[in-house]
């Protein structure tokens, strides 16, 4: 196979009805007949969209028919296929994880685990009249050294920038070890092995924390940088953090994680979980073809 975009949403297609819709039973029930898009056809409509930097759907759906008019001759109207896309986000987390477990840097016991936020609006009055409200909430962002109203993503990932665990919380009701903690303990698929290595950053210092990655029900090992009023010191792999850095800069600029567009619960949600399948399917193709660079996504942007 060669690494281009018409090959990637091939491949994804033949994943999707073959295996992960089959496997995980997430086909169509009831009266009715099938749509004339199916869902895994909209599944790769929407990985396309983020490969290819369409963040307005309006955009994307008129420019649609040239790009890959020829893999995908039925298309949806933007109403519609904002109402499916908000509809298929339970198979597009199925896929993500699928793909994820499917790559072969899975199987390493090393995990990078971040948050970054994820803003919602820039205005008093969004905040105030946002359907979002309760998901979203007013959080400080250290890297930045700004406020913002939005969400927050924390995303913990292989090396080669696999995402294995994701959950989003309001910033303004959990901290990032409230919400690691959330993420490992009552979200299952997120837990990575026993004896897996999760490097963070001072973000989640603390005994109670570590004590709770350690214990009997996770056995993960936290490794992060010494605090300033630590006096023991503490080796830290810093390239490993640049990593995961580089990571969430691939989400955020190449994917248009900030540029989602969602306005109530249900679009951010499916919006955030199409750019994470679309940086997952891309590294997985990537592992089946032998490319070189595991997130390169230059071959899939044009």
């Amino acid at each position: 196979m060669i690494a281009d975009l018409d090959t990637l949403l091939t491949a994804l297609y033949v994943e999707l009805t073959d295996r992960i819709i089959p496997c995980r039973g997430l086909g169509r029930r009831g009266p009715g007949g099938l749509p004339e898009v199916s869902d895994a056809e909209l599944a790769c409509l929407a990985v396309a969209q983020v490969l290819l930097r369409f963040d307005d759907e309006r955009h994307w759906l008129r420019a649609a028919p040239r790009l890959v008019g020829h893999l995908f001759p039925r298309l949806l109207r933007q109403s519609e296929y904002n109402q499916r896309l908000k509809t298929a986000a339970p198979l597009m987390e199925a896929a993500l994880r699928w793909l994820a477990d499917d790559t072969p840097a899975s199987a390493e016991l090393v995990r990078l685990m971040d948050a970054t936020p994820i803003p919602c609006g820039q205005s008093v009055i969004t905040a105030r009249r946002s359907d979002l409200y309760g998901w979203a909430g007013y959080g400080y962002c250290p890297s930045h050294s700004r406020w913002y109203w939005g969400s927050k993503l924390l995303i913990l990932c292989t090396c080669d920038g696999t995402v294995t665990g994701f959950c989003l919380a309001n910033p303004k009701l959990f901290g990032e070890r409230e919400q690691a903690r959330q993420m490992l303990e009552h979200q299952p698929a997120n837990r990575p092995a026993p004896g897996t290595a999760v490097v963070t950053d001072k973000g989640l210092s603390g005994e109670d924390t570590e004590a709770f990655f350690a214990g009997p029900d996770l056995g993960l090992a936290l490794i992060r940088p010494a605090r300033k009023d630590e006096k023991e010191p503490r080796s830290f792999p810093n390239w490993l953090r640049q990593r995961v850095e580089a990571i969430i800069w691939t989400l955020k600029h190449q994917l248009g994680l900030e540029r989602h567009g969602g306005r109530v619960p249900a679009g951010l949600w499916a919006r955030i979980v199409q750019r994470l399948l679309a940086l997952n399917a891309a590294i997985w193709h990537n592992w089946q073809i032998g490319a070189p660079v595991k997130r390169s996504l230059i071959a899939y942007d044009h």
